[in-house]
């Protein structure tokens, strides 16, 4: 597993009226929570997610990294989203 800055990253799409509330909350309450930007603000909130559910599925330990490339890339099928929680 790597440290520090790595040239990977992820893109997260949104529908407009999910970006318009990031966007607003990121101008209502960022600064105040310590936020630069929105790239601080979205890694937060992945990151405490993520921290959650290695709590929950695998007893609090990092899982170990996956490189760039190995996930399916694309949209999930029916079955997938069907199945899916919302948030």
């Amino acid at each position: 597993m790597t440290t520090g800055k790595d040239p990977s990253y992820m893109t997260q799409k949104f529908t407009r009226d999910e970006t318009e509330r990031i966007r607003a909350t990121f101008k209502a309450a960022g600064p105040l929570e310590g936020y630069a930007s929105l790239e601080d603000l979205a890694k937060a909130g992945i990151l405490r997610e993520v921290r959650r559910l290695e709590r929950k599925h695998n007893g609090g330990k990092k899982w170990p990294g996956i490189p760039a490339g190995e996930l399916r890339p694309g949209r999930r099928t029916r079955d997938e989203t069907a199945h899916r929680k919302e948030p």
